[in-house]
């Protein structure tokens, strides 16, 4: 493990894997994740429709000639990874992971150990999106002149507006070049805090406890992510819409909580 690991606060990266029905997670972690289950018991479908989310994305731009990938905020290696996904569409793709938790990144490293010529894991920040597209593993992977897919999914809800998440999305896609695509997902509590306020607090709690509390943001505010891009059908649209275009399930006050785009430069 690595140094000053502990296991008693809630990692958000092993939330989601325990959500998941993952094995890479401790007692805190399964107990927060039992906490959003009790205030919303969709939250393990959820958490298995954003994998599926963005497994189609991954699909989607493959299909396009997609073929490097910079997975950014990767978290723990769960079912059917962006490099798995890549590599039956269009083997040899190349797939660069990124992620700032030194455990994720040691999960991540031991299942690529046999996978070096096509995949990398960097230790890194999205706050830092500079150090990320300099960083040697990704310079050897990732050739910026051809067009790339850039995910960042799951991750900029736990950033701060104090840390500036848009700025590190705009370096971000300012690297890539024309016909390059960038997939993100984004949590909004609006409807669920107007509609549920006491249940959106103690989901709002859950996270404060852990060691990334999470910053939902509203739609215009998600939407400027994509400023410049070209949006992929259906648009910015519930996680679901992209998982499972027919699904019942989901109620009208969580259709817009979990939000997932595909845009395209142009």
């Amino acid at each position: 493990m690595p140094p000053n690991f502990d296991t008693s606060v809630p990692n958000i990266a092993r939330i989601y894997d325990a959500m998941l029905g993952g094995k890479d997670n401790f007692a805190a972690d399964r107990d927060a994740a039992d906490r959003l289950t009790e205030v919303e018991p969709l939250a393990p479908l959820y958490a298995r429709q954003h994998r599926e989310f963005i497994g189609r994305a991954v699909r989607l731009v493959a299909g396009y000639g997609i073929r490097q990938f910079l997975d950014v905020g990767t978290g723990l290696p769960t079912m059917d990874n962006v490099h798995q996904i890549a590599h039956r569409q269009a083997p040899g793709s190349h797939v660069v992971y990124v992620d700032n938790d030194p455990n994720v990144c040691a999960h991540a490293r031991a299942l690529l150990a046999d996978d070096p010529g096509t995949v990398a894991v960097v230790e890194e920040d999205l706050r830092r999106p500079e150090e990320i597209l300099a960083h040697p593993e990704t310079r050897r992977l990732i050739d910026f002149d051809e067009p790339l897919c850039v995910l960042v999914t799951a991750v900029l809800h736990f950033v701060p507006d104090a840390d500036d998440p848009h700025r590190s999305i705009r370096v971000l896609t300012e690297a890539m070049c024309p016909g390059s695509h960038l997939v993100i997902s984004h949590i909004t509590d609006e409807e669920v805090r107007r509609t549920r306020p006491d249940d959106n607090r103690t989901g709002m709690d859950v996270f404060a406890k852990s060691n990334a509390p999470m910053h939902p943001r509203n739609v215009p505010d998600i939407e400027r992510f994509l400023d410049g891009l070209d949006r992929h059908e259906p648009g910015l649209a519930c996680i679901s819409e992209w998982a499972a275009p027919n699904l019942s399930v989901i109620r009208d006050d969580l259709r817009d909580t979990w939000l997932g785009a595909v845009a395209r430069k142009p």
